[in-house]
């Protein structure tokens, strides 16, 4: 007896339960209806319909001639041509490259570059005391031509510069 209790009560459940269900799906498929019907006959408007446009036929009534669209004219090609031969003809300068930018740099080019300021304010100093050496050496020799101290300051500053290449 209590086997089948139970089975009736199973099946009361589950009864239950598909009728629920069936609620569930009659409520969904309502609100599906009325959310596609207008609720007010206000909202319904009826929209226009669309005027014709003839683009490439040309209609025999009169009263749809007043729609038929006026065939483009086209632009004057020969002018925009010209200004484009103008522009094309237009002289272009190439600058002049410099080598030294194309060519590969030596590893050392930016530590050159850091003390270049350096060595401008030393190169300075160094011909300022190269000039008093070769002054006080004539005034120590005053038997010494001057072309011959003129001569050896230049051979000075040569030898200066062959030991800074």
């Amino acid at each position: 007896m209590e086997n089948s209790e139970n089975q009736s009560i199973r099946v009361g459940l589950l009864e239950e339960e598909a009728r629920k269900r069936k609620e569930r799906l009659a409520n969904l498929k309502k609100s599906l209806e009325n959310k596609n019907e207008p609720k007010n006959n206000e909202d319904i408007v009826e929209k226009p319909l669309p005027k014709p446009r003839f683009k490439s036929y040309i209609p025999e009534d009169e009263g749809l001639k007043a729609e038929l669209i006026p065939t483009p004219q086209p632009g004057d090609i020969v002018a925009e041509v010209e200004d484009q031969l103008k522009a094309g003809e237009t002289v272009f300068t190439v600058q002049e490259l410099d080598l030294n930018t194309l060519a590969p740099r030596k590893p050392d080019w930016d530590l050159k570059r850091d003390i270049e300021k350096r060595m401008t304010k030393l190169e300075r100093r160094t011909q300022r005391a190269i000039a008093e050496l070769i002054r006080d050496r004539l005034k120590g020799e005053q038997n010494i031509d001057l072309a011959m101290a003129v001569n050896e300051g230049a051979r000075a500053n040569a030898q200066i510069d062959n030991d800074e290449e």
